[in-house]
């Protein structure tokens, strides 16, 4: 594992936990040697980390598309800046460079996705880990509707396990790099891959 891709808000939120938990990831990410894949701006909480990895001696790649480049809110300090043509090759790009998905706090693009990545996992597209840093209890009511989801039969208990749970980023990143992601396909086939599988 060498790349983390991070999804997080493009605003900083109400509460001054979510910027200590970014820069602490930021942080988290450098000990562990691991680079940064993010959406490249220079705003929210995704400038925080981005920043704290870059001042902690780490490499960042921001991926943006085009239209937000345009609006000046790429980040021009980074150590790679991918600049795509719309958001689903930011998207795609952003998933291929990297090798695990951690959320943090965010709005609805971050939750748009971290879905989308956990639907890609579910249909066996790619066996990376996937962490969700819970900062403040700000995912329970999430975490409750997933487990809603599964008792009415909508998600099956091994996707469900898709999703790594923690609210440190330390316990976190521990926790996703000895993740072994199962893959269970529509016929209730079964398929356990090593963190090292992509």
């Amino acid at each position: 594992m060498k790349r983390a891709c991070v999804y997080c808000g493009s605003s900083s939120g109400n509460d001054p936990s979510f910027t200590e938990v970014a820069i602490t990831l930021g942080q988290s990410l450098v000990r562990h040697k691991l680079d940064l894949v993010y959406g490249g701006g220079r705003v929210g909480i995704m400038n925080v980390i981005a920043e704290s990895v870059l001042n902690s001696g780490g490499d960042v790649i921001g991926v943006i598309p085009q239209s937000l480049m345009d609006r000046e809110v790429g980040h021009d300090g980074l150590t790679e800046l991918h600049v795509t043509s719309n958001m689903h090759e930011r998207k795609s790009t952003m998933a291929n460079l990297s090798d695990a998905f951690i959320a943090l706090p965010g709005g609805l693009g971050t939750l748009e996705e971290l879905f989308e990545v956990l639907t890609w996992s579910q249909l066996g597209f790619h066996r990376k880990p996937i962490g969700l840093l819970n900062t403040a209890g700000f995912y329970d009511s999430l975490l409750t509707f997933l487990e809603e989801t599964v008792k009415a039969g909508f998600i099956k208990p091994e996707h469900h396990a898709l999703l790594t749970v923690a609210k440190e980023p330390e316990e976190l990143i521990e926790a996703i790099k000895t993740a072994r992601p199962t893959e269970v396909d529509k016929l209730g086939h079964t398929h356990q891959t090593s963190p090292a599988d992509t």
